[in-house]
């Protein structure tokens, strides 16, 4: 089985390959350390997806290391730079952070608008966990759609879960009510709450999702819950503009980024850290099961930077 740092480089080529030209276009024309070399960079990030406010604060940081650290030519630059994108993306206080995983019990809501993957993750999500040994059940709560219903059956029956469903255009509260009673009885590790993605309509789609954590939190008392927000990486900055709004809709506590596989646009993972304060829990580099990671910050900077001459170790490969 491909390794994990194999498999993110290999998702991020799209990406790398455009940073990496933009990068190493900059670096060839400049034979020295100075200001115009950092503007380059800076516009060379903000091309690659990074957003106007990430590739100021990385360009900026970048200025007070390289002055720090008196470093003198490209490869230093470079190294350095890998080196503050990972500690932008872990946080500055969290050291060596370990990628995340689902701890259980849990109930995991799962938010985003239509067409993102979010059924998809969803059944990925599922068969993770099941794969780890966990007893996991899925809510179909996006009643408003019948594909979406249809569809999370199917993930369902492929991953070996229960599926609490309801009919087309039921009330989506009553779905996650029936799913918290089989996941009490069956004393489940994992629910999982698809929800609707109707953006139009913020005011009803906020009520939705209160009624549905007020359901939680009065029949799963005390068990973790965590929303999840599904973003198309190939959207890139109109990612960050829908996770801006549902920000203003839920308490999100983690970020799923999808198709990172299908686009030049993996910058948007900068974007999402510097301006949102949100953490990126999982990312999708691919179509199988196995291809939604959790997210490594530190396996995440060294895939944008990784060449085809760098040495893997045993355990990469």
């Amino acid at each position: 089985m491909k390794g994990f740092f194999k498999k993110i480089a290999e998702g991020l080529t799209k990406t790398r390959e455009s940073i990496a030209q933009s990068m190493d276009n900059v670096f060839k024309a400049f034979v020295k350390v100075d200001e115009e070399l950092f503007e380059e960079l800076e516009e060379a990030l903000i091309m690659a997806d990074c957003g106007v406010s990430a590739s100021m604060e990385i360009v900026e940081r970048l200025r007070q290391k390289v002055k720090k650290e008196k470093i003198v030519d490209a490869d230093g630059v470079r190294g350095a730079l890998a080196q503050i994108i990972t500690e932008l993306l872990v946080g500055a206080d969290e050291g060596e952070a370990q990628p995340f995983e689902i701890e259980s019990p849990a109930v995991l809501l799962i938010i985003g608008v239509n067409g993102v993957g979010k059924t998809t993750t969803i059944g990925k999500l599922a068969a993770r966990g099941v794969a780890a040994g966990k007893t996991v059940v899925l809510a179909a709560a996006d009643t408003f759609r019948a594909a979406a219903i249809d569809q999370l059956e199917v993930w369902a029956q492929r991953a070996g879960c229960q599926l609490i469903k309801h009919q087309e255009n039921s009330d989506p509260a009553a779905v996650v009510f029936d799913a918290c009673q089989s996941t009490r009885a069956k004393k489940a590790d994992l629910l999982i709450v698809d929800t609707a993605g109707r953006l139009h309509n913020k005011k009803n789609l906020m009520e939705e999702l209160r009624k549905i954590s007020k359901i939680v939190d009065r029949e799963l008392e005390g068990t973790r819950r965590e929303t999840f927000l599904v973003l198309d990486a190939t959207t890139g900055q109109n990612a960050l503009s829908q996770a801006k709004t549902f920000s203003e809709i839920a308490s999100i506590t983690g970020i799923v980024l999808t198709k990172l596989d299908g686009t030049a646009k993996g910058g948007i993972v900068l974007s999402i850290a510097t301006e949102l304060s949100i953490p990126v829990r999982y990312i999708g580099v691919g179509e199988q099961v196995d291809d939604l990671q959790p997210f490594d910050a530190a396996a995440f900077a060294r895939g944008l930077f990784y060449t085809e001459t760098e040495n893997i170790s045993e355990e990469d490969v």
